[in-house]
């Protein structure tokens, strides 16, 4: 325990809001996922390559990977960039990141299948861990439907 105290504001934590991503970058990944599904993941891959900060894109290659280590992968590689992005926009290790915005999609797409893959594959401490703070950067609930 410790004697510190904690500051509270009327307004809460303060909350990060990613910038869009490049629309091209955006396009070019809504039309690879609407490819042949035989080639859907390597076509998502091929953007990803492209841009590889695209966190919307890291989280298409884990929701289209087997799952259990494949998917595990993808999803942390965009966990892990999506931490980078964050810090680069402010976020100081605290404060919201919520489903309600657009831009914050990708990276809240990435923790929660971390999260889920973690489970698959036995890194239960590291599933609990991240649905925690899933929970903690958006306590409105919004990201329940991820955790599915």
């Amino acid at each position: 325990m410790t004697n510190q105290p904690v500051n509270l504001s009327s307004s809460g934590p303060p909350e990060t809001i990613l910038p869009e991503f490049d629309k091209r970058a955006t396009d070019l990944l809504a039309s690879a996922l609407n490819s042949e599904v035989t080639s859907r993941r390597e076509n998502v891959s091929s953007v990803v390559a492209a841009y590889p900060t695209f966190l919307a894109g890291w989280a298409s290659i884990g929701d289209l990977s087997a799952p259990g280590i494949d998917a595990y992968m993808a999803y942390r590689v965009g966990y892990h960039r999506g931490l980078d992005t964050l810090r680069a926009n402010a976020w100081r290790g605290s404060g919201y990141v919520r489903w309600s915005r657009d831009s914050n999609r990708g990276f809240l797409r990435c923790l929660a299948g971390l999260a889920k893959n973690a489970r698959i594959i036995g890194e239960l401490s590291e599933a609990v861990r991240c649905e925690q703070f899933l929970i903690q950067l958006d306590p409105s609930g919004d990201t329940n439907h991820l955790l599915k």
